[in-house]
């Protein structure tokens, strides 16, 4: 598709495709292969090089649509797409950082990321890591020292629905000669792109959102070139973490709805947040679209959307959370978010990051991903769990 300024949902639909030459369909094909026929005479080929068609660990086709239309969507350089959204935040700080390094990571944030940066970079690779509050300017600025090399932050974070202000920490981090990454999984490029508000890297569990449909894994980041390269050649072909055809193509169909999907799923979880904060049951209820919400201006700012997450408490004990959680009917009770399927999990006091949330939710809260059924039906799920029925 020729470079021209595209609206998103067109970018959505168009970028990386084109008809296949072989058979006119109008839809690329699932390149299956896992090797592919080499030069009359390679021996100039770099076995180990990323990108091209060499072998499917260096880089296949439907990877290659796939990372033209996320970079497009994200309004960055270039993208790599890997096996899940953990490879992506486990390649992207592998290739970024070495031994003697610091980051600064949010201490809201994915479990996966938490024990990576607080358990398994800084005890095997002797990477130092500072666990901070990164809703506070003030603390980040304090915790950055000569050899900080990323801060990594998550907005929305997970699953406690905070919000970092991109711009601002994206400035402190260049002036002290760091970079930022930004996890966009809660939000997906429809509603923020962290890119262009200043950050480095925007990561995405391609799980979520973006495929929309629960049915295949995949992990992007989307930033500049000169860095995604050396992820690509460490983390995609030395690591191996490279994504299945198959899930790029089931991946790449599913992009193309992302903008209806998520004007509904933001329309719905606002409605359900109203609902929610309506009730005497719920203790508290976060979302960053309601103006209870402490960093509601900010998301406002940010964000053109709020998002299909939330997060939310009952005033009850443990076994009235199981309780109220057997109740539903139309919402399943599973882990992961983004799907069509409206999904909800419980965080108890046996989470091992539970002392660093907020104290409203302390005692145990659900996370709750709104998504696609109707509204109505959805909101009526919750009154009946709520009454006991």
């Amino acid at each position: 598709m020729k470079n021209h300024n595209y609206g998103f949902a067109t970018r959505a639909i168009h970028t990386g495709n084109a008809a296949d030459k072989e058979t006119g369909a109008i839809k690329r094909p699932i390149t299956l292969a896992n090797s592919f026929v080499l030069p009359d005479d390679p021996t100039d080929l770099n076995w180990s090089s990323a990108g091209g068609s060499l072998y499917t660990r260096n880089g296949g086709p439907n990877q290659q649509y796939l990372q033209e239309r996320l970079a497009s969507l994200e309004g960055g350089e270039d993208c790599v797409v890997l096996a899940s959204g953990v490879a992506a935040l486990s390649g992207l700080f592998f290739s970024l950082l070495k031994s003697g390094d610091h980051i600064i990571f949010s201490s809201i944030t994915y479990i996966a990321v938490y024990r990576l940066l607080n358990e398994l970079f800084n005890n095997k690779f002797n990477i130092e890591t500072s666990l901070i509050d990164t809703s506070d300017i003030a603390a980040i600025e304090a915790a950055i020292r000569p050899n900080t090399k990323l801060i990594h932050i998550e907005t929305p974070g997970n699953p406690t629905i905070c919000i970092n202000d991109i711009a601002a920490i994206a400035n402190l981090a260049h002036k002290n000669g760091a970079l930022l990454s930004v996890d966009n999984t809660f939000a997906s490029p429809y509603n923020q792109r962290p890119v262009e508000l200043g950050a480095d890297f925007s990561v995405e569990s391609l799980t979520k959102y973006i495929n929309g449909h629960g049915d295949a894994l995949g992990g992007a980041i989307i930033g500049k070139k000169q860095y995604l390269d050396v992820v690509r050649a460490q983390a995609q072909v030395n690591l191996g973490g490279v994504i299945a055809p198959f899930n790029a193509w089931l991946i790449m169909r599913g992009v193309a709805t992302l903008p209806l999907r998520m004007r509904q799923h933001n329309e719905n979880a606002l409605k359900v947040a109203r609902f929610l904060e309506s009730r005497s049951e719920v203790r508290f209820v976060a979302y960053p679209g309601l103006e209870s919400h402490p960093s509601h201006a900010l998301a406002k700012k940010q964000m053109s959307g709020f998002g299909g997450t939330l997060a939310f408490g009952l005033h009850t004990d443990h076994n009235g959370h199981n309780q109220f959680v057997s109740r539903l009917q139309v919402i399943t009770s599973a882990v992961s978010l983004g799907h069509d399927a409206s999904l909800i999990v419980f965080f108890g006091e046996n989470d091992e990051r539970m002392y660093l949330f907020p104290k409203e939710f302390h005692g145990g809260f659900f996370r709750f991903s709104v998504g696609l059924e109707d509204a109505e039906d959805i909101i009526r799920d919750l009154e009946e769990a709520l009454g006991g029925r």
